[in-house]
């Protein structure tokens, strides 16, 4: 098939709109559909990538109508009703999802796929940041907006170095050619899709399997996790002193981490040297244990010791992880992603440590009715080490509603003193009228539109 034009469904979605301006950047016509505009369409717009929001077959680009030449992407978030969908299947053109178009990319080179729970998107953009600051240089597909670089695709004339967040949802990361792999987290999580813990943990092993001859795994220390190494794969682990009692059983580690005025600092080991009194560009505890895992495979694709030092410090991490959008003596506010329990606790210990003493608000919007049925108490135990805690409606993305299935099942159980519901809607304004030090907003729905709203509020 000659690709000529290039069509997406749901092409805001993050991984959706990194392979659209990969395919503008190679020429190819490209329009799309998603549900609702937003920051990421206004970019994709910007950039000469048409976009429109209704489902309607009549709304496809008369150019995008010749199957012999148009390439069909879904995200597996589109249901299988939708009317573009069964206009492209029942006319003849190729479908794929995005996790199969990337797979094909991932043959062609030499890929890093950044895998786990959570820690991804940093982790792969650090890496990514690493390796092109350095010079080693690279392509990447990442799952998040780079601050530095202010895209989510990086594209290289001189690099057949490919890092790609490897994403578990959907079995998407089995489709992917790894030349080497990072394996951050196997917690359970999407259990709507693997029913089970131990059926989530396998597909890791699965994906292990994948691993090219020559390449390696860098895993974390202590995974539950059995990886299945075709000959010739090198098997590495990491740790990170910060989580880690025995962090230096590890082949690749992170010690001595200070907290000086708000600033991280450490010591990074790999198996022949030392590199000490590194810098952490996003002062974040969790970012340590990432920042470990993108340093190993980054010093084993030739990234010098130097080069790291200043690639590491040098780092502004992704829109929405851990972003700080107003940093003053007497007012932080910080925007994350965080929406997995264990996300959350991270985010929170996080923000407690380098503000000791200080009142931290949290505003928490579920994301999917699965997650919030399934991890309900735990979501309630990561949320109450909060000092305040105030909670919006779940946001539903890809799901319908369960009944009886609400955010008061996670209201309940909290133990925090200061507890409120509110949605979006009012949340800002009741926001406004308190006196607060240091304020978070937590998920990974649309509780990013109230993200600017509130800077400009506080700045």
């Amino acid at each position: 098939m000659e690709i000529k034009q290039v069509y997406f469904i749901g092409i805001g979605g993050i991984g959706m709109s990194n392979l659209a301006r990969y395919y503008n950047a190679k020429g190819r016509a490209v329009a799309g559909y998603d549900r609702t505009p937003s920051v990421v369409t206004d970019a994709l717009e910007k950039e000469g990538i048409r976009v429109h929001f209704t489902d309607d077959a009549e709304l496809i680009p008369e150019a995008f109508r010749d199957a012999a030449t148009t390439l069909v992407v879904r995200t597996p978030a589109v249901p299988l009703e939708h009317s573009e969908l069964q206009y492209f299947q029942q006319h003849g053109f190729k479908v794929l999802k995005r996790a199969e178009l990337l797979g094909e990319i991932s043959k062609d080179e030499r890929a890093l796929c950044v895998s786990g729970t959570h820690g991804k998107t940093t982790t792969s953009t650090l890496l990514a940041h690493l390796l092109r600051s350095s010079g080693v240089d690279c392509n990447a597909f990442l799952g998040g907006i780079s601050k530095n670089y202010d895209t989510n695709l990086l594209l290289s004339d001189k690099s057949d170095l490919a890092v790609i967040e490897a994403d578990e949802y959907d079995r998407s990361f089995h489709h992917l050619h790894p030349y080497m792999a990072i394996v951050t987290a196997v917690d359970a999580d999407h259990l709507d899709i693997y029913g089970t813990h131990e059926a989530y943990i396998e597909s890791f092993a699965h994906f292990t399997e994948l691993i090219q001859k020559g390449g390696a795994l860098v895993m974390k220390q202590g995974l539950a996790l059995k990886p299945r190494l075709q000959e010739g794969v090198a098997c590495y682990t990491y740790a990170a002193s910060t989580t880690c009692l025995n962090a230096s059983e590890a082949d690749f580690y992170s010690d001595n981490v200070e907290v000086r005025d708000g600033r991280i600092f450490l010591d990074f080991h790999y198996p022949t040297g030392t590199v000490k009194a590194l810098e952490l560009g996003v002062p974040m505890m969790i970012h340590v244990e990432n920042a470990t895992a993108a340093m190993a495979i980054a010093h084993l694709n030739g990234v010098s010791d130097e080069a790291l030092r200043e690639g590491l410090g040098s780092f502004q991490g992704n829109w929405r992880r851990f972003d700080y959008q107003v940093r003053r003596d007497d007012f932080v506010y910080i925007d994350d992603y965080a929406h997995h329990p264990d996300e959350l606790r991270a985010s929170i210990t996080s923000i407690k440590s380098l503000y000791p003493g200080k009142k931290v608000t949290g505003v928490f919007q579920p994301h999917l009715y699965t997650r919030t049925r399934d991890f309900a108490d735990d979501f309630a135990a990561a949320l109450s080490l909060l000092d305040e805690v105030i909670l919006l409606d779940i946001y539903p993305a890809r799901e319908m509603p369960i009944q009886g299935v609400t955010s008061k099942l996670i209201f309940d159980k909290l133990t925090v003193k200061e507890k409120s519901m509110a949605t979006l809607d009012n949340v800002v304004d009741i926001l406004k009228s308190k006196n607060l030090q240091v304020l978070v907003t937590l998920g990974a729905g649309n509780i990013d539109r109230i993200v600017p709203v509130l800077k400009t509020s506080f700045e």
